[in-house]
């Protein structure tokens, strides 16, 4: 049996690329029936020759079992010590962490986990993490996932081999066995592990979908419920391969990544196939640094149902503070901005002229000058500029700047006629990400400047004009 489960965990590895003999391999071990499998399995393997490169294990303890976690502990080093394994142990305070964070203990346990395997796999130059998970945990994933509301990605379950942001590759060697199968390698071996009291703790989901649900399915099941959802899982791998092949080929085409976040084409968008959508959705969510894990599915067909719609000006908040918007043609994946990067003045600023006025995260910038007859042609400003020139003698002090206000109008420059500021933006396209930060000037009688849009053909410079105004006004945030 021990030669059998070896070999077939060395076959996995070999047929999925888990790791190579280069390869500096970090297991993580907690003692549990699982991972002591992982150890001695991998460290008999490279024993034999199968397997080259080199082993460190990794545990880290928890502190939520108090003395037993301790006894976690000591057990890991004391088994890769009798295997001629250096051990690395790290302590998380996983209560703290979740009180701060305001998340469960499984979510805070997992997401210090993971951060502190990276940072001993970092710190000892190992690049591949090898984890315990096995059929049982893919097929416990999937039907957790299931609970939640899922796509076809996440009825892939355990993936074999994933590599993170941080550029470490986590690899599941024992994925190709199940949890009967390793605790009849671990007798065989007359092999010791540890057990974890809060496993048969119903009030998590995953403990109650192992020890209640899935003894339920299986009894009703004609086959192995878990042999089931793995064939499952591996045939929705490949079916996902196709499809980011797919998405790669036009991601670059209808995608562009800028300081604004991620934009995606939505008429290209619209083109291709739903399963196609929904990657796309990801990578851009992915690009702009949102986590998958509360994506559900329910809010993946929001956003293309956003993507689907006409309107300009829609959005939809997700977990994390990301937003997704729809404007003109265009499908906007950013962070949420700052409160008070994007308020709004609403009181009336008056404005030095000449000098400088310093208001919330602005600063405007106004000049008084002469200039001969006929050149006006010398104070053109390009499109978005933060400077505008006037003529001094249309604008009626003082000079103020505010807020929008509903339903006002003024006439654009090359326009005779008034306009609603309101319809003129849209006209214009501006997008929203300029409309929460547009700010008006305006004199005792008129708007002068839609900033940083339009200035009014009222207060232009001619070839008439003596006296110039020089109005700049900056916002970080748009530079």
């Amino acid at each position: 049996m021990s030669a059998e489960f070896e070999n077939k965990v060395a076959e996995f590895i070999e047929s999925n690329g888990l790791f190579g003999s280069e390869d500096k391999v970090l297991l993580a071990v907690s003692g549990g029936v699982d991972s002591t499998a992982l150890l001695h399995a991998v460290c008999a393997l490279k024993a034999g020759g199968v397997l080259g490169g080199e082993l460190v294990c990794a545990h880290i303890n928890h502190q939520l079992r108090e003395a037993e976690a301790d006894g976690d502990e000591d057990f890991v080093v004391g088994e890769a010590g009798r295997l001629n394994v250096t051990a690395i142990t790290r302590r998380v305070d996983v209560r703290e962490y979740a009180r701060k964070n305001k998340l469960s203990i499984e979510t805070a346990g997992r997401e210090l986990r993971i951060e502190a395997l990276v940072d001993i796999a970092k710190a000892n130059n190992c690049n591949v993490i090898a984890t315990a998970h096995q059929k049982d945990d893919n097929a416990e994933t999937i039907l957790q996932r299931l609970t939640r509301g899922t796509g076809y990605r996440g009825l892939g379950g355990v993936w074999p081999k994933r590599t993170f942001a941080s550029g470490v590759t986590f690899v599941r060697p024992l994925l190709c066995v199940t949890r009967a199968e390793i605790i009849e390698y671990l007798k065989q071996r007359n092999l010791a592990w540890r057990v974890d009291r809060t496993n048969v703790d119903y009030s998590y989901r995953r403990n109650f979908i192992r020890h209640r649900l899935m003894p339920e399915l299986e009894g009703r099941c004609s086959r192995s419920v878990v042999e089931e959802l793995y064939e499952l899982s591996e045939s929705v791998r490949k079916f996902y391969g196709m499809v980011c092949e797919c998405a790669e080929k036009v991601w670059a085409k209808l995608a562009e990544c800028g300081d604004e976040g991620v934009i995606l084409d939505l008429q290209q968008l619209s083109a291709e196939h739903p399963a196609v959508k929904v990657e796309l959705v990801r990578r851009a969510l992915a690009a702009v640094g949102s986590g998958e894990r509360d994506l559900t599915q329910e809010r993946f067909e929001r956003i293309l149902q956003l993507a689907g719609q006409k309107a300009s000006g829609r959005r939809i908040e997700l977990p994390g503070g990301f937003v997704v918007r729809s404007e003109y043609g265009k499908l906007i994946f950013s962070r949420g901005e700052d409160e008070q990067a994007t308020k709004k003045t609403s009181d009336s600023i008056t404005i030095k002229v000449p000098g400088q006025t310093r208001f919330g995260n602005y600063l405007a910038e106004a000049g008084v000058f002469e200039v001969e007859l006929g050149s006006e042609g010398r104070f053109k400003a390009g499109k978005m500029s933060f400077v505008e020139w006037f003529d001094l003698d249309k604008v009626k002090m003082p000079l103020v700047v505010r807020g929008r206000r509903a339903g006002e109008r003024f006439i654009p420059l090359g326009s005779s006629q008034e306009k609603k500021v309101g319809k003129f933006l849209t006209a214009q396209r501006v997008p929203q990400r300029i409309r929460r930060r547009l700010l008006i000037a305006a004199d005792s009688e008129k708007i002068i400047w839609v900033w940083p849009i339009r200035i009014s053909e009222e207060a232009k410079v001619t070839g008439q004009t003596r006296r110039i105004l020089r109005l700049q006004i900056t916002d970080a945030t748009l530079e």
